[in-house]
């Protein structure tokens, strides 16, 4: 139920709400670019899209077409940061929002 609130009260935030539009675009960008570019489904396309940002990688897609491969390498270096950022501060926010609970010692 915590996991819910700190969602809600990431997204009453401006900033955090920013952040978010920004990751969605930068998916949204490369998934519409693979997807006419390389000629892979839309559901393909944003797997790839998120398994590289994210650097999982597992290898399954990769680009075949020069065009491909040259977006790819601009779309690693744009978009690599901003899931990063994105990650880095939705956990940052989790954390600080987490009531502090007291450990007792017996």
């Amino acid at each position: 139920m915590h996991f819910f609130r700190t969602i809600l009260s990431f997204l009453k935030n401006e900033e955090y709400r920013d952040l978010l539009f920004t990751t969605v675009t930068v998916i949204v960008i490369g998934t519409v670019a693979y997807h006419y570019i390389e000629g892979w489904r839309f559901i393909d396309a944003l797997y790839f899209s998120v398994v590289t940002l994210t650097t999982i990688g597992f290898g399954d897609l990769s680009p075949k077409t020069d065009t491909g491969k040259l977006f790819t390498i601009f779309y690693i270096v744009i978009g690599i940061g901003v899931i990063l950022q994105f990650i880095n501060t939705l956990q940052n926010h989790y954390a600080q929002s987490r009531p502090y609970r007291k450990r007792k010692n017996n």
